[in-house]
């Protein structure tokens, strides 16, 4: 359905814009009309005649249309906090769409209001506009067959907020190592390019035999500049090559068991992984989805297909009414401490507060390997970089000397 943008007049008098969806530019007048709305300035969106194509509106949604998870996660808190208030769920997400400044979030609530309006539930129009998780469909369908709509969404605001924050420490920690690694090429770069060939050029010009490493850093300086662009190319060929591999079934358990083997590493990205796992599935449970279900969509969040596998076991053992945590600890994928509080959650009947416990611990555990990870590398990058202009220098010293000492 085209969407449309508007600006006009209200019955008050008072200015307003914004989008809606219509048949037509005729559906589009007249349904502003009936709101109490004149019409100022009434055009069709750019790019809403592509989207209209067969395929192309689920295609537009999910590649141009992703919601920014800050984003999400505040008006997923602000529609808990409407739904609590006793607002309708149609005036809640008219609220929601006036508020929202981005534009695509603008958009997708729009769209949803206008399908809740026409009779869908609110998990079918999350669905269509394509623009949300599983997770997110998923307990929002739970929370409405439960009629804890307003519980669901504050867990889900919960949920949201914990990634966001996990992300953004993890991204901080690693922002100051990034920064000193890109200043390092840098200088190399403009020591081999720029530098080097000029004091070359010195080297070449005494006609004297230069040492062995002095030959190999003249002729590295000479290979970077003739062919940096088919180190380039080859890099980028390797990039492309390794994601296509990556795409496969093989490739991708191939590349993910390599992750878990890097050493310290690998248990970075365990740690990490199996605190997504955990904590996506207590906020599922917690939801009212069930067990089944929600292991499926936590296997997809912990993104790693050796994991994976483990979760399926654990599945199909829990559809043969066995237990969760004895399939886990069978694959020797998750650490004996996972499988010893989700069997002690099982026993006790708080699997959920036992998962989140998991998922707090392993967080805190990612977030300090982390940063002495980046507390190591950051003088690692130097001592690198201090290497590389030593050996430049040296390389380009010792002849000069050699020459000013055999004229003395």
């Amino acid at each position: 359905m085209p969407v449309y943008g508007y600006k006009g007049v209200t019955a008050a008098g008072r200015g307003t814009r914004g989008q809606l969806n219509a048949e037509n530019l005729r559906g589009a007048r007249s349904r502003l009309r009936r709101e109490g709305i004149i019409v100022t300035e009434l055009s069709e969106q750019a790019g809403a005649a592509a989207a209209r194509a067969p395929g192309a509106a689920r295609l537009r949604l999910s590649s141009l249309r992703r919601i920014p998870p800050l984003e999400l996660s505040v008006m997923t808190r602000q529609a808990a906090t409407l739904i609590g208030a006793g607002i309708p769920l149609v005036e809640g997400l008219a609220a929601l769409t006036d508020q929202a400044e981005n534009p695509r979030l603008k958009s997708v609530l729009g769209q949803v209001r206008d399908r809740v309006n026409e009779g869908a539930s609110l998990a079918d129009a999350l669905t269509w506009s394509g623009a949300f998780s599983d997770l997110y469909v998923g307990m929002i369908r739970a929370g409405e067959a439960g009629g804890a709509l307003e519980t669901v969404l504050v867990r889900l605001a919960d949920y949201l907020e914990s990634q966001v924050r996990l992300r953004n420490k993890v991204t901080s920690i690693l922002l100051y190592p990034a920064i000193m690694f890109c200043f390092a090429m840098l200088v190399v770069g403009v020591l081999v390019t720029v530098v080097l060939p000029q004091i070359t050029e010195l080297l070449t010009s005494l006609k004297q035999d230069l040492p062995f490493y002095t030959r190999w850093i003249i002729a590295g300086s000479n290979f970077a500049r003739g062919w940096w662009w088919a180190v380039a190319a080859a890099g980028l060929l390797a990039a492309i090559g390794l994601r296509a591999a990556v795409q496969t079934e093989r490739g991708r358990m191939t590349w993910d068991r390599l992750r878990l083997s890097l050493p310290v590493v690998g248990r970075t990205v365990r740690l990490l992984s199996i605190a997504r796992f955990s904590r996506t599935l207590a906020t599922l449970l917690a939801g009212g989805l069930p067990i089944v279900r929600a292991l499926d969509t936590a296997k997809h969040v912990a993104n790693n297909t050796v994991l994976g596998r483990a979760i399926d076991a654990a599945r199909d053992s829990i559809t043969e009414g066995a237990s969760l945590a004895r399939p886990l600890r069978a694959s020797g994928e998750f650490p004996p401490l996972v499988t010893h509080m989700i069997e002690v959650g099982e026993q006790s009947g708080e699997l959920e507060a036992m998962l989140a416990k998991v998922a707090d611990t392993y967080e805190e555990q990612v977030e300090t390997t982390v940063s002495r990870l980046t507390a190591l590398l950051e003088p690692f990058l130097i001592l690198i970089m201090v290497g590389i202009v030593l050996v430049i220098i040296l390389a380009t010293l010792v002849p000069l000397l050699q020459v000013t000492s055999s004229l003395a």
